[in-house]
Parts: C-alpha cells; sequence; structure tokens
C-alpha cells in the first residue's frame, strides 16, 4: 500500500494484525473449515491480539476508535477467515451505537468487556418486510412503566447465535417512520426473546432470524432517547460501512493470489498460462481494480479518522466500488482457474461465494448509488 500513507502507529498495526491473522487465525480457520459456528478458539486469537481494542474508547480499554485500523484488519481476516472478519465486524456494529449513544451506566456495564472481547455482539436492524427501507420495520417497543415490552422479529443477524448480546432497532413510535425508531440493548437468553431459524447462506457464516415475543425489558436498555434509533444506526454505519469495503479487499487479494501462483504453474502448449495475452490483461484488470478500490476504501476511513462530521458518500463510494470489484477479480480467478476454478474443495471457489453477500448487506450496491447520487446531486444544487 506504498500509495497511501499509513502512520508508524498504523503500520505496526498492520503487521500485527497481519501476523495474527496469518499465523493463528489461519490453522484454525483451516482446521475448522467452512462453519456457521463461532469456535472459542478464533474468538480466543483475535482478543489476545488486541483485536477488538480498535472499536473502542481508550477509556474503557480499548485503543481509541480507528476506521483506518478496522479496514486494515477486515482487509487481513477475511483472506484467512470469514468466521474472524464477521465476528470483528459485528463487534464494532453492535458495539459502537453504546459507545455513540450510551449513558455512562450502559458504558461501564458494556464497553469494557466488548473491548476485551469478554462479550459478543450484534446487530440487528433487518426484518422480513424490510432491509433497504428502515422505515419498514415492523418490530415495535411499547412502554410498561419502567419497562419496554418488544415484539417482531429480525432477519439476518449475523453472529446472533453466538452473540451474548446485541443492539435491536424497533419502532416506539409507528406513525412517524424512521423517525419513529429507537435502539435498545438486549441480552442473550432475556425471557421472551428466541432464535428463531438459522439461515444457511451460501458461503457460511452463524446467521439468525430473532424472534421478540412479549419481551420485556428495562428502560435502561434504551440508548440515547426515544425516536433517535435511525441515527444512531446510520452514524453506526457510516464507520462500519467502509470496512465492507475492506472486506472484499481482503477477498479479491487472496483471489488475485491464487490466480497468480496457479498461472505461473499451470502449463498448455509448454509454457505457463501467464504467458499468454488472454491470461495476463486479466491479471492486469485485477490488480488495478484492487489498487483503485483499495484508494476509495482507505480514504473514506482516512477521513473518518481525522474528524470530517460526515462521510457518507465516501463511504458509500467505497463500499460499492469495492464489493462490487472484488466480484469482477474473484469471477476472473475462477475463470483462470478453469474447470478447478469451480470445483467445491478449491479455495478460489470458496472466495466466489463469500464474495457475493457483501454487494448486499449493510446497504446494497443500489442503495449506494441511491445514496452516492443524492449527495452529489445536492451538492451540485448547493454550489459546492
Amino acid at each position: 500500500m506504498d500509495f497511501f500513507s499509513f502512520s508508524n502507529d498504523e503500520r505496526a498495526f498492520q503487521e500485527k494484525v497481519e501476523r495474527v491473522a496469518n499465523e493463528q487465525i489461519k490453522p484454525l480457520a483451516q482446521k475448522y473449515g467452512e462453519t456457521d459456528e463461532v469456535p472459542q478458539e478464533i474468538v480466543d486469537a483475535m482478543r489476545e491480539g488486541g483485536l477488538f481494542r480498535i472499536l473502542f474508547p481508550k477509556e474503557y480499554g480499548g485503543d481509541g476508535v480507528s476506521a483506518v485500523k478496522l479496514c486494515i484488519a477486515r482487509e487481513a481476516l477475511t483472506q484467512v477467515s470469514v468466521v474472524a472478519d464477521v465476528t470483528l465486524a459485528m463487534q464494532g456494529l453492535g458495539g459502537y451505537p453504546i459507545v455513540l449513544a450510551g449513558n455512562k451506566e450502559q458504558k461501564d456495564t458494556y464497553v469494557a468487556r466488548l473491548a476485551k472481547g469478554e462479550l459478543l455482539s450484534t446487530y440487528a436492524l433487518t426484518e422480513p418486510a424490510a432491509g433497504s427501507d428502515v422505515a419498514g420495520i415492523e418490530a415495535g417497543a411499547i412502554r410498561n412503566g419502567d419497562r419496554y415490552v418488544l415484539n417482531g422479529r429480525k432477519r439476518f443477524t449475523s453472529n446472533g447465535y453466538r452473540a451474548d448480546m446485541g443492539v435491536v432497532f424497533v419502532k416506539t413510535d409507528k406513525e412517524k417512520g424512521n423517525k419513529g425508531i429507537s435502539a435498545f440493548i438486549y441480552q442473550k437468553g432475556t425471557e421472551g426473546l428466541r432464535i428463531a431459524r438459522r439461515i444457511k447462506l451460501m458461503a457460511l457464516h452463524d446467521i439468525v432470524e430473532l424472534e421478540f415475543k412479549d419481551c420485556s425489558i428495562p428502560d435502561s436498555n434504551l440508548l440515547g432517547e426515544e425516536n433517535e434509533g435511525f441515527k444512531i444506526a446510520m452514524k453506526t454505519l457510516d464507520l462500519l460501512r467502509m470496512s465492507v469495503g475492506a472486506a472484499a479487499l481482503g477477498t479479491a487479494r487472496a483471489a488475485l493470489d491464487l490466480a497468480l501462483q496457479f498461472s505461473l504453474k499451470r502449463k498448455t502448449f509448454g509454457q505457463p498460462i501467464s504467458m499468454y495475452q488472454g491470461i495476463s490483461f486479466k491479471l492486469a484488470e485485477m490488480a488495478t481494480e484492487l489498487d483503485a478500490a483499495r484508494f476509495l476504501v482507505y480514504r473514506a476511513a482516512d477521513l473518518k479518522d481525522k474528524g470530517v462530521e460526515r462521510v457518507t458518500k465516501e463511504s458509500s463510494m467505497a463500499k460499492y466500488y469495492a464489493t462490487e470489484m472484488a466480484g469482477r477479480v474473484v469471477d476472473k480467478a475462477v475463470q483462470i482457474h478453469g474447470g478447478l476454478g469451480v470445483t467445491r474443495g478449491m479455495d478460489v471457489e470458496r472466495l466466489f461465494r463469500e464474495a457475493r453477500a457483501p454487494r448486499v448487506y449493510e446497504g446494497t450496491t443500489e442503495i449506494q448509488k441511491f445514496v452516492i447520487a443524492n449527495m452529489i446531486l445536492r451538492e451540485a444544487g448547493n454550489g459546492s
């Protein structure tokens, strides 16, 4: 990444996370294979490597929230383990709302333990009938004295089976659309909360549908004020969305490395296939697209860390371009491998399946384009 200037601290972190990923997590990923569980050994390796600390403030045992470090970590982790990458992402999605909107008691209760990896968290926003249209969520919470009673379902909740806790977004005023959404902390094992089903994706990881049925929680679990949930959700996504792009960088990097090595070893008509223009041009396109996407991802992360108030446009650009890029790069890698590329058990075939979901979650490609278009049109109208 010579074109992007990391600080000494960021460079040291990059070296550390790559070492943890390759020396500790990669062997564990190979041991467990494709799985929808979250093996404790992988969590322990992440804890011992201090990977969760980059998501939380120093006063609560973290290293300080860093978008650049989050992107560095996800780029490294997704090259070796989807489980590790998803676990880091969900710790951010389920922990950062508490950092943003939690009161002192909530932060004291959860943040230090999340930073240490003693608790695993998740983020429950999507519903069976509400994905891109967040205002359309139907799950609700009704106040009853000093408690709230939650009812509804949440779908595609990653790490929802393993998580010890999470943040759930529900309607507290159904007449106000997205201005009637509130955010609550919930704990695993709460009466009225159950795993309705575990969902099997084309590329496995822990992902579930949650059901809240007359689930009573104390009002002290409310994050911020009533009806502030949409703002909390969007501010959280502003940080995490660019990191989806970083995860896509890791997937694409792994695919390019496999394609390069295969093209140098595989021979046809007496020479390595890398010598043929049809293959070498594919490799050139893959490398170029990867670097272009990396610039967008780390530009967004750098702006976030520099305190730019709103990086929604840059974050959406990073997520949109990098995830689509990964799909194209992995597809070329599969093509370079020929028949082996579509054979179960081959790493490149696994990467092909893993590259698909990021174009959907945390805002589809189409939603990212919608966000970007709205913002550039608004800037043009304002003359900025």
